[in-house]
């Protein structure tokens, strides 16, 4: 009677590629010392950033995340505003470009001819590849003049005037760089969500078919739960993209680093502040930038550190 082989453990497999590198040592040795070397960089990178922001950290202390006012060249350096409004614009480009972004790849993949799948996924590849100061031309010459003497006048219409949408009708506000920071994000959005739902087996979505649910029911309830591990690698993506925009959101945000009252509001983020004075930065500014540096950093690496969270969560077994 045969006897069913069964796969080799994780850790077998391990042992025989451990085995097999001490012939061929060189090529080993290569990889390692290459491994090491990228562990080096970034520990030195890491250890820059925080050697430089160190004085101001040492000087100003909490107020440097607690403070309301960032005076460039003279202080005082309190980085509230730039945090607030870091936050407020990637949650909205994230508001606009997540169900955009995954009404698009499912329309992708199911809803369109096949002949034009290829054509429309070139263009999306296209605009991923758009550099961001286009996109901050684009919003300073079109979106901005289009929201002061339209979408701001109407929301402001139909809310009353009350908040969020109170306050001058500029154009320049972190609406305007919310929207300019969802349409760079979408791409990658649309691009990976599509890759990720691509591979869902064709046998639940034909299941779920012949259950009778309709079109809609499927690709809301079996295809995209199956596909939410990859989906919340793209929102992941895409929200690294939105915190760390620099050129784009400098152009059309208004570079005012205040407590935004509303969504009309100017403002700055940490990114744009770094981007738009570090030219003329020197010593206790260019550490508080540095300082603004670290925050984006500990920022990007919470929300991936979320994001691995709940990767792990949405693969676990019920």
């Amino acid at each position: 009677m045969n006897k069913l082989t069964l796969p080799a453990k994780r850790s077998d497999v391990a042992e025989r590629i451990h085995r097999s590198a001490t012939s061929d040592r060189p090529y080993t040795l290569l990889l390692r010392g290459t491994a090491l070397f990228f562990g080096a960089v970034i520990i030195l990178f890491v250890w820059s950033v925080v050697h430089t922001a160190w004085p101001a950290v040492t000087t100003f202390g909490y107020h440097l995340i607690t403070g309301s006012a960032w005076v460039s060249g003279s202080g005082p350096y309190g980085a509230l505003p730039l945090l607030t409004d870091t936050v407020l614009t990637t949650a909205i480009a994230l508001v606009i470009a997540v169900p955009v972004g995954l009404a698009a790849a499912l329309t992708l993949l199911f809803l369109i001819p096949r002949r034009l799948r290829s054509f429309a996924a070139s263009l999306i590849e296209l605009l991923a590849a758009v550099p961001s100061v286009v996109y901050g031309l684009w919003g300073l010459w079109y979106l901005t003049p289009w929201l002061s003497k339209t979408v701001q006048p109407f929301l402001a219409r139909l809310t009353g005037g009350s908040w969020p949408f109170n306050g001058a009708q500029e154009g320049f506000s972190v609406l305007l760089a919310g929207l300019v920071l969802s349409i760079m994000i979408l791409p990658t959005i649309v691009a990976i969500s599509r890759d990720v739902i691509g591979v869902v087996p064709r046998e639940l979505i034909e299941g779920g078919l012949s259950l009778g649910a309709t079109q809609s029911q499927v690709l809301l309830k079996v295809v995209l739960p199956a596909a939410r591990t990859g989906i919340f690698g793209a929102i992941a993506l895409g929200a690294g993209r939105a915190l760390g925009e620099t050129i784009a959101v400098a152009m059309v945000i208004g570079s005012n680093p205040q407590l935004p009252h509303s969504l009309f509001s100017t403002g700055a983020t940490l990114a744009s502040t770094i981007a738009t004075q570090f030219g003329e930065a020197t010593g206790t500014t260019g550490s508080a930038l540095a300082a603004l540096a670290l925050m984006l950093m500990v920022i990007t690496a919470s929300v991936n550190f979320g994001a691995r969270v709940l990767t792990k969560r949405a693969t676990a077994p019920l």
